[in-house]
Protein backbone atom coordinates (compact mmCIF):
# COMPACT_ATOMS: atom_id res chain seq x y z
CA UNK A 1 0.00 0.00 0.00
CA UNK A 2 0.88 3.61 -0.71
CA UNK A 3 2.38 5.29 2.52
CA UNK A 4 0.00 8.13 3.17
CA UNK A 5 2.56 10.66 2.65
CA UNK A 6 3.60 9.93 -0.32
CA UNK A 7 0.19 9.49 -1.86
CA UNK A 8 -0.43 13.98 -0.73
CA UNK A 9 3.27 14.39 -2.21
CA UNK A 10 1.50 13.40 -5.53
CA UNK A 11 -1.37 14.75 -5.14
CA UNK A 12 0.46 18.33 -4.53
CA UNK A 13 2.62 17.55 -7.55
CA UNK A 14 -0.15 17.07 -9.61
CA UNK A 15 -1.58 19.97 -9.05
CA UNK A 16 1.71 21.88 -9.71
CA UNK A 17 2.31 20.13 -12.67
CA UNK A 18 -1.03 20.51 -13.87
CA UNK A 19 -2.29 24.33 -13.14
CA UNK A 20 -4.64 26.68 -14.75
CA UNK A 21 -5.20 23.34 -16.98
CA UNK A 22 -6.96 22.13 -13.69
CA UNK A 23 -10.14 22.99 -12.35
CA UNK A 24 -9.53 25.73 -10.06
CA UNK A 25 -12.66 24.34 -7.46
CA UNK A 26 -11.48 20.97 -7.62
CA UNK A 27 -7.63 22.33 -6.98
CA UNK A 28 -8.44 24.09 -4.59
CA UNK A 29 -10.70 21.69 -2.39
CA UNK A 30 -7.47 19.10 -3.39
CA UNK A 31 -5.28 21.78 -1.54
CA UNK A 32 -7.04 21.93 1.47
CA UNK A 33 -7.11 18.11 1.61
CA UNK A 34 -3.14 18.00 1.50
CA UNK A 35 -3.22 20.13 4.14
CA UNK A 36 -5.69 18.77 6.14
CA UNK A 37 -3.75 15.57 5.86
CA UNK A 38 0.11 16.76 6.71
CA UNK A 39 -1.89 18.25 10.17
CA UNK A 40 -3.88 15.44 11.05
CA UNK A 41 -0.66 13.51 10.18
CA UNK A 42 1.51 15.57 12.82
CA UNK A 43 -1.39 14.86 15.48
CA UNK A 44 -2.07 11.28 14.50
CA UNK A 45 -1.21 9.84 18.04
CA UNK A 46 -3.60 6.73 19.30
CA UNK A 47 -6.83 8.57 19.42
CA UNK A 48 -9.94 8.12 16.76
CA UNK A 49 -12.18 11.26 15.87
CA UNK A 50 -15.74 9.44 15.57
CA UNK A 51 -18.52 11.80 14.54
CA UNK A 52 -22.22 11.53 14.68
CA UNK A 53 -23.85 13.03 11.96
CA UNK A 54 -27.34 13.60 11.45
CA UNK A 55 -30.56 15.76 10.36
CA UNK A 56 -32.47 17.48 12.83
CA UNK A 57 -34.36 15.05 14.76
CA UNK A 58 -32.90 12.09 14.05
CA UNK A 59 -32.29 12.00 17.36
CA UNK A 60 -27.88 11.70 17.13
CA UNK A 61 -27.82 13.81 20.74
CA UNK A 62 -29.77 11.50 22.43
CA UNK A 63 -27.53 8.70 21.00
CA UNK A 64 -24.16 10.36 21.94
CA UNK A 65 -25.49 10.89 25.67
CA UNK A 66 -26.34 7.19 25.67
CA UNK A 67 -22.89 6.61 24.76
CA UNK A 68 -21.07 8.43 26.94
CA UNK A 69 -23.75 7.63 29.77
CA UNK A 70 -24.74 10.89 30.89
CA UNK A 71 -26.83 13.87 30.09
CA UNK A 72 -23.73 15.80 28.38
CA UNK A 73 -25.11 17.28 24.75
CA UNK A 74 -27.43 19.52 25.47
CA UNK A 75 -31.52 18.56 23.65
CA UNK A 76 -34.15 21.99 22.80
CA UNK A 77 -37.23 21.30 24.54
CA UNK A 78 -39.20 22.66 21.21
CA UNK A 79 -37.12 21.74 18.29
CA UNK A 80 -34.33 19.50 18.67
CA UNK A 81 -30.91 20.60 17.34
CA UNK A 82 -27.62 20.86 18.49
CA UNK A 83 -25.91 24.12 18.31
CA UNK A 84 -22.17 23.76 19.14
CA UNK A 85 -20.32 20.59 18.85
CA UNK A 86 -19.76 18.45 21.33
CA UNK A 87 -16.76 15.86 22.36
CA UNK A 88 -16.28 13.68 24.94
CA UNK A 89 -13.13 11.46 25.31
CA UNK A 90 -12.15 8.18 26.31
CA UNK A 91 -8.37 7.43 27.88
CA UNK A 92 -6.36 9.17 29.53
CA UNK A 93 -3.78 9.91 26.38
CA UNK A 94 -4.09 14.14 26.08
CA UNK A 95 -6.65 15.03 23.13
CA UNK A 96 -6.24 18.65 24.02
CA UNK A 97 -4.02 19.37 20.96
CA UNK A 98 -6.32 17.20 18.77
CA UNK A 99 -9.84 18.86 19.93
CA UNK A 100 -7.70 22.26 19.20
CA UNK A 101 -7.25 21.62 16.09
CA UNK A 102 -10.85 20.02 15.40
CA UNK A 103 -12.26 24.10 17.15
CA UNK A 104 -14.26 22.07 19.84
CA UNK A 105 -14.23 23.59 22.85
CA UNK A 106 -17.05 21.61 24.83
CA UNK A 107 -14.87 18.71 26.11
CA UNK A 108 -16.10 15.78 28.46
CA UNK A 109 -13.41 13.08 29.84
CA UNK A 110 -15.28 10.10 30.07
CA UNK A 111 -14.24 8.05 32.86
CA UNK A 112 -14.26 4.34 32.15
CA UNK A 113 -16.11 1.82 34.10
CA UNK A 114 -16.50 -1.76 32.96
CA UNK A 115 -16.49 -1.65 29.31
CA UNK A 116 -15.87 1.78 28.73
CA UNK A 117 -12.99 0.74 28.89
CA UNK A 118 -12.80 -1.28 25.34
CA UNK A 119 -13.49 2.55 23.91
CA UNK A 120 -9.74 3.59 24.99
CA UNK A 121 -8.45 6.10 22.60
CA UNK A 122 -12.01 7.57 21.05
CA UNK A 123 -13.12 10.98 20.92
CA UNK A 124 -16.77 10.92 20.25
CA UNK A 125 -17.97 14.46 18.50
CA UNK A 126 -21.96 15.21 18.72
CA UNK A 127 -22.49 17.61 15.53
CA UNK A 128 -24.84 20.45 14.66
CA UNK A 129 -27.70 19.55 12.62
CA UNK A 130 -26.58 19.16 8.77
CA UNK A 131 -29.51 20.53 7.48
CA UNK A 132 -30.29 22.91 10.39
CA UNK A 133 -32.12 26.05 9.58
CA UNK A 134 -29.22 27.89 11.24
CA UNK A 135 -26.56 28.26 8.30
CA UNK A 136 -23.64 28.55 11.59
CA UNK A 137 -24.67 25.07 12.52
CA UNK A 138 -24.35 23.41 9.25
CA UNK A 139 -21.09 25.28 8.57
CA UNK A 140 -19.93 23.88 11.75
CA UNK A 141 -21.20 20.39 11.39
CA UNK A 142 -19.47 20.53 7.86
CA UNK A 143 -16.33 21.90 9.22
CA UNK A 144 -15.92 19.22 11.52
CA UNK A 145 -16.74 16.34 9.29
CA UNK A 146 -13.95 17.16 7.35
CA UNK A 147 -11.57 16.43 10.08
CA UNK A 148 -13.01 13.67 11.79
CA UNK A 149 -11.87 10.09 11.64
CA UNK A 150 -14.76 8.07 11.32
CA UNK A 151 -18.41 8.92 10.61
CA UNK A 152 -21.43 7.70 12.23
CA UNK A 153 -24.48 8.64 10.16
CA UNK A 154 -27.45 8.43 12.01
CA UNK A 155 -31.05 8.52 10.08
CA UNK A 156 -34.39 7.95 11.65
CA UNK A 157 -37.60 6.11 10.33
CA UNK A 158 -39.06 9.59 8.83
CA UNK A 159 -36.14 11.31 6.98
CA UNK A 160 -34.23 8.22 6.19
CA UNK A 161 -34.18 9.10 2.20
CA UNK A 162 -33.74 12.84 2.82
CA UNK A 163 -32.03 13.76 -0.39
CA UNK A 164 -29.64 15.86 1.66
CA UNK A 165 -28.07 12.90 3.23
CA UNK A 166 -28.23 11.33 -0.18
CA UNK A 167 -26.97 13.60 -2.56
CA UNK A 168 -24.55 16.18 -0.34
CA UNK A 169 -22.98 13.82 1.85
CA UNK A 170 -23.04 9.88 0.81
CA UNK A 171 -22.71 9.66 -2.80
CA UNK A 172 -19.30 11.87 -2.26
CA UNK A 173 -17.81 9.65 0.20
CA UNK A 174 -17.42 6.27 -2.06
CA UNK A 175 -13.97 5.70 -0.99
CA UNK A 176 -15.16 6.48 2.68
CA UNK A 177 -17.26 2.59 3.33
CA UNK A 178 -13.99 1.70 5.75
CA UNK A 179 -14.49 4.85 8.14
CA UNK A 180 -18.31 4.76 8.07
CA UNK A 181 -20.86 3.56 10.08
CA UNK A 182 -24.99 3.82 9.16
CA UNK A 183 -27.52 3.74 12.16
CA UNK A 184 -31.29 3.80 11.82
CA UNK A 185 -32.44 5.27 15.40
CA UNK A 186 -35.65 5.81 17.14
CA UNK A 187 -36.75 2.59 15.88
CA UNK A 188 -38.67 2.46 18.74
CA UNK A 189 -41.26 4.66 17.11
CA UNK A 190 -42.09 1.60 14.03
CA UNK A 191 -44.62 -1.07 15.87
CA UNK A 192 -44.19 -3.50 13.63
CA UNK A 193 -41.15 -5.21 13.69
CA UNK A 194 -41.53 -6.32 9.88
CA UNK A 195 -41.48 -2.75 9.29
CA UNK A 196 -38.40 -2.22 11.08
CA UNK A 197 -36.78 -4.71 8.97
CA UNK A 198 -38.21 -3.00 5.62
CA UNK A 199 -36.89 0.25 6.36
CA UNK A 200 -33.39 -0.70 7.33
CA UNK A 201 -32.92 -2.63 4.12
CA UNK A 202 -34.22 -0.22 2.38
CA UNK A 203 -31.79 2.29 4.17
CA UNK A 204 -29.24 -0.08 3.40
CA UNK A 205 -29.95 0.00 -0.73
CA UNK A 206 -30.05 3.80 -0.81
CA UNK A 207 -26.86 3.90 0.56
CA UNK A 208 -25.22 1.07 -1.74
CA UNK A 209 -26.85 3.33 -4.48
CA UNK A 210 -25.17 6.11 -3.27
CA UNK A 211 -21.77 4.50 -4.06
CA UNK A 212 -20.91 4.54 -0.18
CA UNK A 213 -20.46 1.38 0.26
CA UNK A 214 -22.49 -2.18 1.40
CA UNK A 215 -23.20 -1.36 5.44
CA UNK A 216 -25.03 -3.51 7.93
CA UNK A 217 -27.18 -0.79 9.00
CA UNK A 218 -27.15 -0.64 13.37
CA UNK A 219 -30.66 -0.28 14.75
CA UNK A 220 -30.97 1.74 17.84
CA UNK A 221 -32.93 3.62 20.17
CA UNK A 222 -31.67 6.05 22.50
CA UNK A 223 -34.79 5.42 24.46
CA UNK A 224 -34.87 1.98 24.80
CA UNK A 225 -31.35 1.81 24.76
CA UNK A 226 -31.98 -1.46 21.92
CA UNK A 227 -28.50 -1.48 19.62
CA UNK A 228 -26.36 0.60 22.04
CA UNK A 229 -24.24 -2.34 22.54
CA UNK A 230 -24.20 -3.20 19.09
CA UNK A 231 -23.22 0.47 18.48
CA UNK A 232 -20.16 0.47 20.99
CA UNK A 233 -19.06 -2.63 20.04
CA UNK A 234 -18.46 -1.23 16.40
CA UNK A 235 -16.85 2.33 17.27
CA UNK A 236 -15.07 -0.13 20.06
CA UNK A 237 -13.64 -2.16 17.12
CA UNK A 238 -12.76 0.84 14.84
CA UNK A 239 -10.81 2.72 17.26
CA UNK A 240 -8.62 -0.52 18.51
CA UNK A 241 -7.42 -1.37 15.38
CA UNK A 242 -6.11 2.20 15.32
CA UNK A 243 -5.93 3.29 11.46
CA UNK A 244 -9.22 5.07 11.09
CA UNK A 245 -6.90 8.48 10.89
CA UNK A 246 -5.13 7.00 7.96
CA UNK A 247 -7.50 5.37 6.42
CA UNK A 248 -9.74 8.82 6.16
CA UNK A 249 -6.84 11.00 5.16
CA UNK A 250 -6.55 7.50 2.12
CA UNK A 251 -10.13 7.53 1.07
CA UNK A 252 -9.69 11.81 1.02
CA UNK A 253 -6.77 12.01 -1.20
CA UNK A 254 -8.65 9.48 -3.40
CA UNK A 255 -11.51 11.52 -3.40
CA UNK A 256 -9.66 14.63 -4.31
CA UNK A 257 -7.34 12.87 -6.84
CA UNK A 258 -10.71 11.45 -8.56
CA UNK A 259 -12.39 14.97 -8.80
CA UNK A 260 -8.86 16.40 -10.51
CA UNK A 261 -8.94 13.94 -12.36
CA UNK A 262 -11.98 14.72 -14.09
CA UNK A 263 -9.92 17.49 -15.28
CA UNK A 264 -7.63 15.17 -17.46
CA UNK A 265 -8.41 12.37 -19.81
CA UNK A 266 -7.85 8.58 -19.13
CA UNK A 267 -4.90 9.13 -22.50
CA UNK A 268 -2.49 11.36 -23.28
CA UNK A 269 -2.86 11.71 -27.11
CA UNK A 270 0.38 12.11 -29.33
CA UNK A 271 0.88 14.49 -32.34
CA UNK A 272 -0.77 13.07 -35.47
CA UNK A 273 2.05 13.02 -38.56
CA UNK A 274 -0.73 14.23 -40.99
CA UNK A 275 -0.79 17.93 -38.81
CA UNK A 276 2.61 17.83 -38.68
CA UNK A 277 3.03 17.42 -42.32
CA UNK A 278 0.76 20.37 -43.08
CA UNK A 279 2.17 22.61 -40.44
CA UNK A 280 5.91 21.59 -42.55
CA UNK A 281 4.26 22.37 -45.82
CA UNK A 282 2.98 25.71 -44.62
CA UNK A 283 5.91 26.74 -42.71
CA UNK A 284 7.93 26.03 -46.29
CA UNK A 285 5.86 27.90 -47.88
CA UNK A 286 6.11 30.75 -45.64
CA UNK A 287 9.56 30.69 -45.93
CA UNK A 288 9.74 31.18 -49.23
CA UNK A 289 11.45 27.61 -50.09
CA UNK A 290 9.89 27.32 -53.31
CA UNK A 291 11.64 30.66 -54.45
CA UNK A 292 15.05 29.73 -52.70
CA UNK A 293 14.70 26.49 -54.57
CA UNK A 294 14.58 28.00 -57.70
CA UNK A 295 16.86 30.58 -57.36
CA UNK A 296 19.56 27.24 -56.75
CA UNK A 297 18.65 25.89 -59.80
CA UNK A 298 18.80 29.00 -62.00
CA UNK A 299 22.04 29.52 -60.27
CA UNK A 300 23.18 26.22 -60.63
CA UNK A 301 22.86 26.33 -64.02
CA UNK A 302 24.33 29.80 -64.91
CA UNK A 303 27.53 28.61 -63.02
CA UNK A 304 27.61 25.76 -65.02
CA UNK A 305 26.98 27.08 -68.48
CA UNK A 306 29.65 30.21 -67.01
CA UNK A 307 32.28 27.03 -66.47
CA UNK A 308 31.77 24.82 -68.87
CA UNK A 309 29.06 26.25 -71.75
CA UNK A 310 30.69 27.16 -75.07
CA UNK A 311 33.38 29.67 -74.49
CA UNK A 312 32.11 31.95 -77.09
CA UNK A 313 28.78 32.60 -75.76
CA UNK A 314 29.72 32.30 -71.66
CA UNK A 315 29.91 36.02 -71.90
CA UNK A 316 26.51 36.07 -71.81
CA UNK A 317 26.20 34.47 -68.12
CA UNK A 318 28.17 37.61 -66.79
CA UNK A 319 25.27 40.00 -67.95
CA UNK A 320 22.90 37.75 -66.06
CA UNK A 321 21.86 38.47 -62.40
CA UNK A 322 23.15 36.28 -59.52
CA UNK A 323 19.78 34.87 -58.35
CA UNK A 324 20.86 33.81 -55.12
CA UNK A 325 23.08 36.94 -54.70
CA UNK A 326 19.43 39.38 -54.62
CA UNK A 327 18.34 37.35 -52.47
CA UNK A 328 21.00 38.06 -50.28
CA UNK A 329 21.67 34.00 -50.11
CA UNK A 330 24.35 31.85 -50.91
CA UNK A 331 27.46 33.75 -51.38
CA UNK A 332 30.46 34.87 -48.93
CA UNK A 333 32.45 36.24 -52.37
CA UNK A 334 33.63 39.62 -50.23
CA UNK A 335 33.09 42.54 -52.39
CA UNK A 336 35.02 46.12 -53.29
CA UNK A 337 34.71 47.10 -49.68
CA UNK A 338 35.30 44.13 -48.36
CA UNK A 339 32.71 43.09 -46.59
CA UNK A 340 30.35 40.13 -48.23
CA UNK A 341 27.00 39.45 -48.02
CA UNK A 342 26.93 37.41 -44.86
CA UNK A 343 28.22 40.24 -43.06
CA UNK A 344 25.37 42.09 -44.04
CA UNK A 345 23.24 39.38 -42.98
CA UNK A 346 24.86 38.78 -39.56
CA UNK A 347 24.33 42.55 -39.08
CA UNK A 348 20.74 42.77 -40.51
CA UNK A 349 19.67 39.03 -39.56
CA UNK A 350 17.44 38.45 -42.38
CA UNK A 351 18.02 37.96 -46.02
CA UNK A 352 15.90 40.09 -49.06
CA UNK A 353 13.31 36.95 -49.22
CA UNK A 354 10.01 38.75 -49.66
CA UNK A 355 7.46 38.46 -46.92
CA UNK A 356 4.86 35.82 -46.65
CA UNK A 357 1.53 37.00 -48.16
CA UNK A 358 -1.11 37.28 -46.36
CA UNK A 359 -2.73 33.49 -47.53
CA UNK A 360 0.57 32.13 -46.21
CA UNK A 361 0.41 33.61 -43.24
CA UNK A 362 -3.36 32.29 -42.66
CA UNK A 363 -2.16 28.85 -43.60
CA UNK A 364 0.67 28.55 -41.20
CA UNK A 365 -1.98 30.04 -38.29
CA UNK A 366 -4.42 26.91 -39.55
CA UNK A 367 -1.93 24.83 -40.22
CA UNK A 368 -0.82 25.53 -36.59
CA UNK A 369 -3.92 25.32 -34.56
CA UNK A 370 -4.61 22.49 -36.73
CA UNK A 371 -1.56 20.82 -34.85
CA UNK A 372 -2.87 21.71 -31.39
CA UNK A 373 -7.19 20.45 -32.10
CA UNK A 374 -5.89 17.38 -33.60
CA UNK A 375 -3.41 16.39 -30.56
CA UNK A 376 -6.44 17.64 -28.02
CA UNK A 377 -8.96 16.07 -29.69
CA UNK A 378 -9.59 13.89 -26.68
CA UNK A 379 -8.89 16.66 -23.80
CA UNK A 380 -10.99 17.91 -21.33
CA UNK A 381 -11.04 21.94 -23.30
CA UNK A 382 -8.78 23.53 -20.64
CA UNK A 383 -6.03 21.44 -21.91
CA UNK A 384 -7.30 22.04 -25.66
CA UNK A 385 -7.02 25.47 -25.07
CA UNK A 386 -3.34 25.31 -23.77
CA UNK A 387 -2.36 23.40 -26.66
CA UNK A 388 -4.24 26.04 -28.93
CA UNK A 389 -2.27 29.00 -27.29
CA UNK A 390 1.18 26.97 -27.33
CA UNK A 391 1.08 26.47 -30.77
CA UNK A 392 0.17 29.86 -31.89
CA UNK A 393 3.71 31.96 -31.56
CA UNK A 394 3.91 35.43 -32.23
CA UNK A 395 4.17 36.23 -36.48
CA UNK A 396 7.30 38.42 -35.94
CA UNK A 397 9.02 35.71 -33.98
CA UNK A 398 8.24 32.83 -36.18
CA UNK A 399 8.92 34.62 -39.49
CA UNK A 400 12.11 35.85 -38.02
CA UNK A 401 12.86 31.94 -37.55
CA UNK A 402 12.31 30.82 -40.42
CA UNK A 403 14.11 33.61 -42.42
CA UNK A 404 17.24 32.73 -40.40
CA UNK A 405 16.71 29.02 -41.13
CA UNK A 406 17.01 30.08 -44.50
CA UNK A 407 19.74 31.91 -44.11
CA UNK A 408 21.90 29.73 -42.06
CA UNK A 409 21.38 26.73 -44.63
CA UNK A 410 24.20 25.81 -46.85
CA UNK A 411 22.85 26.59 -50.41
CA UNK A 412 26.01 25.99 -52.11
CA UNK A 413 28.54 23.43 -52.48
CA UNK A 414 31.76 22.29 -54.24
CA UNK A 415 31.90 22.78 -57.63
CA UNK A 416 31.35 19.54 -59.81
CA UNK A 417 34.78 18.24 -60.92
CA UNK A 418 32.67 18.17 -64.50
CA UNK A 419 32.46 21.73 -64.66
CA UNK A 420 36.36 21.89 -64.74
CA UNK A 421 36.97 18.88 -67.64
CA UNK A 422 34.35 20.39 -70.06
CA UNK A 423 35.75 23.85 -69.50
CA UNK A 424 39.56 22.58 -70.20
CA UNK A 425 37.81 20.78 -73.38
CA UNK A 426 35.68 23.70 -74.48
CA UNK A 427 39.05 25.81 -74.50
CA UNK A 428 41.05 23.35 -76.51
CA UNK A 429 38.60 22.99 -79.06
CA UNK A 430 38.16 26.86 -78.94
CA UNK A 431 41.31 27.13 -79.74
CA UNK A 432 41.82 24.77 -82.50
CA UNK A 433 38.28 26.43 -84.01
CA UNK A 434 40.42 29.53 -83.36
CA UNK A 435 43.74 28.59 -84.89
CA UNK A 436 42.03 26.70 -87.84
CA UNK A 437 40.49 30.46 -88.36
CA UNK A 438 43.43 32.30 -87.91
CA UNK A 439 44.99 29.60 -90.54
CA UNK A 440 42.50 29.86 -93.48
CA UNK A 441 42.35 33.61 -92.98
CA UNK A 442 46.52 33.38 -93.40
CA UNK A 443 46.11 31.59 -96.39
CA UNK A 444 43.50 34.06 -97.72
CA UNK A 445 45.44 36.73 -97.26
CA UNK A 446 48.90 35.33 -99.10
CA UNK A 447 46.62 33.72 -101.80
CA UNK A 448 45.40 37.50 -102.08
CA UNK A 449 48.74 38.96 -102.85
CA UNK A 450 49.11 35.88 -104.91
CA UNK A 451 51.53 34.18 -103.13
CA UNK A 452 51.81 30.64 -103.33
CA UNK A 453 50.86 28.54 -100.33
CA UNK A 454 50.89 24.58 -99.31
CA UNK A 455 47.61 23.87 -97.40
CA UNK A 456 48.38 20.12 -96.19
CA UNK A 457 45.05 18.15 -95.87
CA UNK A 458 43.15 15.56 -94.00
CA UNK A 459 42.19 13.61 -96.49
CA UNK A 460 39.94 15.62 -99.46
CA UNK A 461 39.24 18.72 -96.31
CA UNK A 462 42.34 20.97 -95.43
CA UNK A 463 43.55 21.07 -92.03
CA UNK A 464 42.64 24.48 -91.30
CA UNK A 465 39.04 24.18 -92.13
CA UNK A 466 38.86 20.56 -90.13
CA UNK A 467 40.33 22.56 -87.35
CA UNK A 468 37.77 25.47 -87.31
CA UNK A 469 34.66 23.64 -88.32
CA UNK A 470 35.52 20.23 -85.97
CA UNK A 471 36.84 22.70 -83.22
CA UNK A 472 33.12 24.69 -83.41
CA UNK A 473 31.20 21.46 -84.17
CA UNK A 474 32.73 19.59 -81.18
CA UNK A 475 32.46 22.74 -78.78
CA UNK A 476 28.80 23.15 -79.54
CA UNK A 477 27.83 18.97 -78.91
CA UNK A 478 29.82 19.24 -75.97
CA UNK A 479 28.16 22.67 -75.17
CA UNK A 480 24.89 20.54 -75.77
CA UNK A 481 26.11 17.52 -73.23
CA UNK A 482 27.15 20.18 -70.46
CA UNK A 483 23.52 21.81 -70.67
CA UNK A 484 21.69 18.49 -70.02
CA UNK A 485 24.17 17.73 -67.40
CA UNK A 486 23.53 21.03 -65.97
CA UNK A 487 19.90 20.43 -66.06
CA UNK A 488 20.53 16.74 -64.09
CA UNK A 489 23.03 18.60 -61.76
CA UNK A 490 20.45 21.42 -61.16
CA UNK A 491 17.55 19.18 -60.20
CA UNK A 492 20.25 17.14 -57.86
CA UNK A 493 21.51 20.26 -56.00
CA UNK A 494 18.00 21.37 -55.83
CA UNK A 495 16.89 18.26 -53.95
CA UNK A 496 19.75 17.99 -51.94
CA UNK A 497 19.25 21.99 -50.60
CA UNK A 498 15.51 21.08 -50.19
CA UNK A 499 16.29 18.24 -47.62
CA UNK A 500 18.55 20.78 -45.82
CA UNK A 501 16.09 23.32 -46.14
CA UNK A 502 12.98 20.78 -44.90
CA UNK A 503 15.37 19.77 -41.74
CA UNK A 504 16.38 23.46 -41.10
CA UNK A 505 12.12 24.55 -41.54
CA UNK A 506 11.22 20.89 -39.11
CA UNK A 507 13.39 22.45 -36.59
CA UNK A 508 11.53 25.77 -36.64
CA UNK A 509 8.45 23.83 -36.81
CA UNK A 510 9.71 21.91 -33.45
CA UNK A 511 10.87 24.95 -31.55
CA UNK A 512 8.02 26.99 -31.67
CA UNK A 513 5.20 25.03 -32.15
CA UNK A 514 5.76 21.32 -31.99
CA UNK A 515 8.07 21.87 -28.84
CA UNK A 516 5.19 23.87 -27.09
CA UNK A 517 2.65 21.62 -27.63
CA UNK A 518 4.45 18.53 -26.62
CA UNK A 519 5.26 20.31 -23.36
CA UNK A 520 1.59 20.50 -22.71
CA UNK A 521 0.91 17.17 -23.68
CA UNK A 522 3.68 16.12 -21.24
CA UNK A 523 2.28 17.96 -18.88
CA UNK A 524 -0.78 16.77 -19.13
CA UNK A 525 0.67 12.86 -19.08
CA UNK A 526 2.43 13.70 -16.00
CA UNK A 527 -0.57 15.19 -14.13
CA UNK A 528 -2.35 11.86 -15.28
CA UNK A 529 0.23 9.88 -13.85
CA UNK A 530 0.56 11.77 -10.53
CA UNK A 531 -3.51 11.50 -9.87
CA UNK A 532 -3.44 8.06 -10.89
CA UNK A 533 -0.76 7.15 -8.09
CA UNK A 534 -2.36 9.52 -5.75
CA UNK A 535 -5.80 7.62 -6.09
CA UNK A 536 -4.91 3.86 -6.46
Amino acid sequence: MVPLTERAERLRSALDVGGDELDPGAVAQARGVVQRVQERWALKGGRTVVALAGSTGSGKSSLFNALVGREVSTISPRRPTTAEASAAVWGEEPAGELLDWLGIGDRHQVVADGDEGELDGLVLVDLPDFDSRELRHRVEADRVLERADVFVWVADPQKYADARLHDDYLQPLRHHDTVMLVVLNQVDRIRDKDDVQQVRDDLRRLVQADGAGDHDVIVTSARTGEGLQDLRARIATVVSARNAAEARLVADLRTSADRVGEGVAPQTPVLTEAADDRLHDALKQASGVPVVLDAIERDYLRQANARAGWPFTRWMSALRPDPLKRLRLGDDTPGPAGIAPSDVRAVLGRSSLPSPTPAARANVQLASRQVAEDAGTELPVRWQEALVEAASPTEDNLADALDQAVVSTPLRTRAPVWWSVLGVLQLVLALLAVAGLLWLALVAVLGWFALPVDVPFWGPVPIPLALLVGGLVAGLLLAMVAAVAARVGARRRRRHVEELLDDAIDEVSYQHVRRPVTTVLDRHEKTRELLERAGA
